[in-house]
């Protein structure tokens, strides 16, 4: 039998036996403690430092101490070893202090987990667009009464119900000429096991539910009047679910929560290299997901069920009274059986990882999906807790990485009905982009790394309580003023930002990087000036850097800068994303779009001026740069209500044109002119008053004539 051993972790005082050779960070995480880690436990982040406690501890009865942690590995040392300003702030030494994500349990330990290294709920930034949606659903219910079988008429029990569905739909929907007769009809299995007993029971009065006017897929004793579907957002970093009613459209409850895969990967290509690597990596990363779509489930119909019970004491309307079932619908509670459809949408990665379809081929050339048309399945081999004769409906995708997401952000937004030309932008860990009207659409992605939400930047975090989320720089003292989530105001306000801070998260690190180029701390090249009279502008352990918040404003007792390191992965990350929307632009005669429109929880937040600043987005009149929210999850709530939008985008997704930025010849010296803020050679002049002193690049030449620099 595998050996287990005790850990105890404080502060949260949470405990238990693991197994022998779990990772301290697993540990945790199976106890209930959140331990930061943005770099798929590889020791390369260091946000998940712990300490070792070591000595007889009575109140738990335990012996702990380093040795009972696996020895201290190469690449944890190297980390550690590398910072050695930080071990003697804090008075640590190497073997007290682990990397909880290589530390591994072989014996008794009481493990400490710092300020710093305590993840956070994050904040999930995917609420529902107030959007006007035509209600023409899949999924319909119709009363059924039929007379009971006789000797004389001996009618097998669905044959008997499919006509008496005949007249009934004929009745509800006035006649119309296609509407399928009753021997068109299918039953879904698991429905045809209970009729014969739901028939008798109910005395041969039922509720129907049939999907596409074709399928029963339930059969319930008595009149049911509402049916309910939900709506999924399946992204790279965070899930979104919206459970609607499917008979009047309305939104009922919207949860949301981290995408579980992040323990595997940060980034698609990761998760893709995850499931090569392990043979049982595919089948993990599908169960992470299912797992958290049940959750999610779960949640949405008891949140739902909360507000349907306080709608249900209050008055009723004129209408509601006049009609006399004002109240009635709110009288049972929604169960998962209730739920008899979800749409799904998601970049090709999450695609094929939800339907368990390996996704190997979509990081090998030439980058092919296993399919492009939407995907219909039954919710029981999903394993999704909803009906288990109810449909899963995933939507369809474009190319290897432009997946199901931009599908329904091309719903949302519709640029295919338009005559001006709008480039629509999803910026996450990987970047979507669309360009056209309703003559062309291209597309293209480029992966911009997790830097733009946090990670990799020495103090990056997500979106979460004590993350800076703006940041502002007087360009005359070099001194900053920042705001803070779960904070009213700016720090520079009042006195209860001291102690506050404990990272800063993706919107500010835009704002920051951008400030520091608008202030004139670093150059268009990124370079930190040196000779500037300011005790913010330092050298640190890893070079030049820029200090947004000292020592005693923070909870983690360290100053919080941004760093040269930091300043280069924003770089890298804005010139993926300028080059590919240049590219597109190119490809399509453009100089630049008539409107740009960021998609996401993430693009919202983003102020649109400081991202054009430093180049992330192309030039273009500020007041048509248009933040949506998460139109993704507005695209799969708009096939979710109107069936007849999923024929729409299965045939606009079958025009739109792939371009892989690979295959452009010109995309290593485009790439590297736009690496300088805002770029070694465009204009930009929406936002040229706020570099005045700006000068050519002399360098650009080079890259523009196709030679090394």
């Amino acid at each position: 039998m595998t050996k287990k051993h005790n850990i105890i972790l404080q502060p949260s005082g949470r405990r238990g036996q693991v197994n022998e050779g779990t990772s301290v960070r697993t540990a945790a995480r199976e106890l209930g403690v959140d331990i930061e880690s943005i770099c798929a436990e590889n020791a390369t982040c260091g946000k998940c430092i712990v300490l070792v406690e070591a000595g007889r501890f009575e109140k738990y009865n335990i012996d702990s101490s380093r040795e009972n942690l696996s020895p201290v590995g190469t690449e944890e040392r190297a980390y550690l070893e590398r910072r050695p300003k930080l071990l003697q702030s804090k008075g640590w030494e190497i073997g007290q202090v682990r990397l909880s994500c290589q530390a591994r349990i072989c014996g008794d330990v009481l493990i400490n987990v710092p300020e710093e290294s305590r993840g956070n709920k994050q904040i999930v930034r995917k609420s529902a667009g107030n959007r006007a949606i035509e209600v023409k659903p899949a999924i319909r219910k119709y009363l059924v009464s039929m007379a009971p079988p006789t000797l004389e008429r001996p009618i097998a029990d669905w044959e008997r119900l499919a006509k008496g569905l005949e007249t009934s739909m004929g009745l509800v929907r006035g006649g119309e000429e296609n509407l399928p007769r009753w021997y068109d009809f299918e039953i879904d299995y698991a429905c045809l096991r209970t009729l014969a007993k739901t028939l008798r029971e109910s005395k041969w009065n039922v509720t129907v539910t049939v999907r596409n006017d074709r399928e029963v897929i339930a059969v319930q004793a008595g009149y049911h009047e509402d049916s309910y579907g939900a709506a999924v957002d399946i992204g790279s970093t965070t899930v979104a679910l919206y459970l609607c009613n499917l008979r009047t459209g309305e939104l009922l409850a919207a949860e949301s929560e981290m995408n579980p895969q992040i323990v595997y990967g940060e980034d698609v290509m990761s998760r893709i290299q995850y499931a090569i690597e392990h043979p049982d990596g595919l089948e993990k990363l599908h169960k992470a997901i299912i797992a958290t779509l049940n959750k999610l489930l779960k949640q949405a119909i008891k949140s739902a069920n909360i507000s349907l019970r306080a709608t249900a004491k209050r008055s009723p309307t004129d209408e509601e009274a006049a009609s006399g079932n004002g109240q009635e619908r709110h009288r049972h509670d929604i169960k998962a059986d209730d739920i008899h459809e979800m749409v799904l949408a998601g970049n090709s990665t999450m695609h094929h990882i939800l339907l368990n379809l390996h996704p190997r081929d979509l990081g090998l050339a030439p980058y092919v999906p296993t399919i492009h048309r939407s995907v219909d399945v039954k919710a029981r081999e999903m394993g999704l807790h909803i009906n288990p004769s109810g449909n899963i409906h995933i939507l369809p995708t474009i190319a290897s990485f432009v997946g199901a997401d931009t599908s329904a952000v091309i719903l949302a937004e519709e640029p295919h009905k338009q005559d001006e030309n709008w480039l629509i932008i999803d910026v996450g860990t990987n970047a979507e982009l669309v360009l056209g009207n309703r003559k062309r659409l291209v597309c293209t992605s480029t992966p911009t790394g997790p830097a733009l939400e946090g990670a990799h930047v020495e103090y990056g975090m997500r979106a979460a309580p004590g993350a800076m989320e703006r940041v502002h720089i007087d360009e005359n003292t070099l001194e900053p003023k920042y705001k803070v989530i779960g904070v009213e105001g700016w720090n520079t306000d009042h006195a209860e930002f001291a102690g506050q801070v404990k990272g800063i998260c993706g919107s500010a690190i835009i704002d920051a990087v951008a400030e520091l180029f608008r202030a004139g701390i670093v150059d268009s090249r990124g370079k930190f000036r040196k000779n500037l009279e300011s005790k913010r502008v330092r050298e640190g352990e890893s070079g030049w850097e820029y200090v947004i918040a000292w020592e005693q404003e923070t909870s983690i007792g360290r100053d919080i800068p941004i760093t040269q390191q930091d300043v280069r992965q924003i770089q890298l990350a804005k010139a993926a994303l300028f080059t590919a929307a240049r590219t597109l632009l190119k490809r399509s005669n453009m100089e630049s779009p008539d409107k740009i429109i960021l998609a996401g929880g993430f693009g919202s937040f983003i102020d649109k001026e400081k991202a054009m600043l430093i180049g992330l987005i192309p030039d273009c009149e500020l007041d048509k740069v248009y933040a949506v929210g998460n139109a993704a999850g507005d695209g799969a709530r708009i096939a979710l209500l109107n069936t007849e939008k999923r024929s729409e985008i299965d045939a606009v997704a079958r025009t739109v044109e792939r371009f892989e930025l690979p295959t452009d010849p010109e995309f290593q010296n485009q790439f590297m002119l736009a690496t300088s803020f805002p770029h070694m050679s465009e204009p930009f002049p929406h936002i040229a008053h706020l570099i005045p002193k700006r000068k050519a690049d002399p360098l650009a030449k080079n890259f523009m004539k196709g030679k090394d620099a």
